[in-house]
This record gives structure tokens, sequence and C-alpha cells, in this order.
């Protein structure tokens, strides 16, 4: 299932300032397709030239198409009823990111989660984004 790309906006939970982590390489496959980004990160102010946020409260957007996570289970789960304050389309659990308890939360909340890579539902590998 993939977000119309008329709508184009993304939030990357996770995201990150080092070029070889998946939350970065989000972040550009993201941005390189034209969506929106919202990068989320506790401390980082500024990802590959996008304002990053503390939290997704922070974002600046009342409803967004894309939420992907890079976080491990035991932090998603965590952020999962501010996520659904986003109302958003569709939340991609990379892997690693998801759990048993995780999932059974993010559908009590009525998230649409989909479990897979993001950036390679978006034609193309994270390996594009090397370095």
């Amino acid at each position: 299932m993939s977000v119309d790309p008329s709508s184009k906006t993304c939030v990357v939970i996770g995201a990150s300032a080092d070029r070889k982590k998946f939350g970065n390489k989000s972040v550009r496959a993201h941005a390189q397709l034209g969506y929106t980004v919202y990068p989320v990160h506790p401390t980082e102010t500024e990802i590959e030239g996008w304002r990053a946020y503390p939290s997704i409260r922070d974002v600046p957007v009342e409803h967004v198409e894309r939420v992907t996570m890079y976080v491990p289970p035991w932090v998603g789960i965590g952020l999962l009823a501010d996520i659904a304050t986003k109302s958003p389309q569709e939340v991609w659990l990379n892997p690693g990111t998801e759990s048993a308890a995780l999932i059974a939360q993010a559908e009590a909340l009525g998230l649409p989660v989909i479990q897979a890579c993001s950036i390679v539902d978006l034609g193309t590998t994270p390996n594009e984004f090397e370095g």
C-alpha cells in the first residue's frame, strides 16, 4: 500500500544525522521522491537540511500521510498515542521496530500498521543511500 504521491508528507521517527543509519537514509529517500519530511529526534535540530522536531507532537501539521519508525519497539510503543493524534494514513514499522505488544497497541489505537521497509516501498533500497 503506497501513499498517494500528491500527498507526500512523512514523519521519520528515529531520524538521525548519521548518514550510515537507516533513519537518515529514510529522510533522504523520502525527500528525493518529493515528500515534505519531518524528522523526529529528541536532540537534533536539523537533519539533511530539514528542521528536526523533538517529538511528533511538535510537528507543525495536524495530519500526515506517512509515519515511518526507526526506533526499538520499547521506545515506539510509548510514541503510539502521539502518532495517533496526527491521523496518519500509514504507520511503517521497519525491520527491528516491531513487537507483538507494539502491534497490538497500534491496532487498538486504530493505526494503519505496515510491517515492511518504507524505503523499499518507495521503489529504492537503503543501499542507494550509502554515505
